[in-house]
Order: C-alpha cells, then sequence, then structure tokens
C-alpha cells in the first residue's frame, strides 16, 4: 500500500492566523499517523492570481492542481467572513476546475476534512455549511467531524494549540482523513481479490 498523501489547503493574508496554525496541527496529526502531507497556507494561496477558465495557470496554481490531482485525501480551513468561506480559500478551491477532465475529476471519492475558524460562533456553522456543500459539488467525502473554533487570542501559542478540546478535534480530523484514505486504497485490493477467488 502507498504512503497515503494529504493536501492541506486554508489560510488567511495575515501571517501565522489561526485558519493557518489548525490547518497545520490536522497535518501534523496525519502525518504523526504515517501520511504524506503539504500545505498550501495563506501565503501560498495570497500567490495564487484569480482563477480564470482557460487561462494558463501560473507555476502557484499548477502546484496547487498537481498536488491535488496526487492527493489521497484533503483537508481544507477557512476562516468564516461574513457567515461564509473567505474569498481566499474560494478561490483556491475555483482552481480545481481545471481537474474536471481528469480521469478523477475534483475531489471525486476522496475524504476531506474541514475546519473553520471564526470570531463568533455564527459564522463556524454557516461557514461549515458552505464549505461542506462546495465539497459535495466537487464529489468529495466530508469526514464526520468538522471542526467549528472560535479564534480566541491565546488559542495558539508557539505553533501548539493550548485548548485541549480544539487540539483533539483538529487532530481528530488529520486522523480521519488519513483513515479513509487508507480505506480508499484497500477497497480496489479487495475487489480484485474477490474477482481472482471467483474465478479460482
Amino acid at each position: 500500500m502507498n504512503t497515503p498523501f494529504i493536501v492541506g489547503i486554508g489560510g488567511t493574508t495575515s501571517p501565522r492566523s489561526s485558519v493557518d496554525r489548525a490547518l497545520a496541527t490536522s497535518l501534523a496529526a496525519a502525518s504523526a499517523g504515517g501520511a504524506r502531507v503539504q500545505i498550501f497556507d495563506g501565503a501560498a494561496l495570497c500567490a495564487l492570481p484569480h482563477y480564470t477558465m482557460g487561462q494558463d495557470l501560473t507555476p502557484a496554481g499548477r502546484a496547487l492542481v498537481d498536488a491535488v490531482r496526487a492527493a489521497d485525501g484533503l483537508i481544507v480551513a477557512s476562516p468564516g467572513y461574513h457567515g461564509s468561506v473567505s474569498g481566499l480559500v474560494k478561490n483556491a478551491l475555483d482552481y480545481l476546475q481545471e481537474t474536471a477532465r481528469d480521469e478523477r475529476p475534483y475531489l471525486d471519492g476522496l475524504p476531506v476534512g474541514l475546519i473553520v475558524t471564526a470570531h463568533g460562533w455564527q459564522a463556524t456553522g454557516s461557514t461549515l455549511a458552505a464549505l461542506r456543500s462546495i465539497v459535495h459539488a466537487l464529489r468529495g467525502w466530508p469526514t464526520p467531524l468538522g471542526a467549528t473554533i472560535k479564534a480566541n487570542p491565546g488559542l495558539f501559542e508557539n505553533d501548539r494549540c493550548t485548548d485541549a478540546i480544539v487540539a483533539d478535534q483538529l487532530a481528530t480530523i488529520g486522523r480521519q482523513v488519513l483513515e479513509f484514505a487508507r480505506l480508499r486504497q484497500r477497497v480496489p485490493q479487495a475487489a480484485a481479490t474477490a474477482d481472482e477467488q471467483s474465478t479460482a
């Protein structure tokens, strides 16, 4: 079985935002479980031009699309801006239109963990629902747990989450994406074994 490759997408225009660090925390849990990970954080998303269908991709855009094409699972993190997904994160997800004609289009069959941070609880719920709707439209599978986090001061210190409950939620998302990615890798092997047995 290949080492699962998990890609993280999310962040804000502010360096070391709570969104960036929440995403990194989930990816760290996936990495600790044996995954290979790559993060496209706020700085990487800021380097992406507005997506334009049919236009040649910049190196930054190509790197994002190529990583998602190779991914066995994703974790997407967004701040809740005015009750929904930020433009920065939505623009990154718009780049997945480049995969529309792939053998595996969009996020077809991939597990996708979702994280939302906001300064108020109301925005976290509506933003999580919006992200789930986007993932469904892209044919992905949102994990059972989605993390909604109130971004209080001091939540992250030295890249460590100081709230044990939040830290556990973020780690669980990373583990769930990894678990479902491994399960998805095993399914074709199980099907092939069944075919061999039936023809023996």
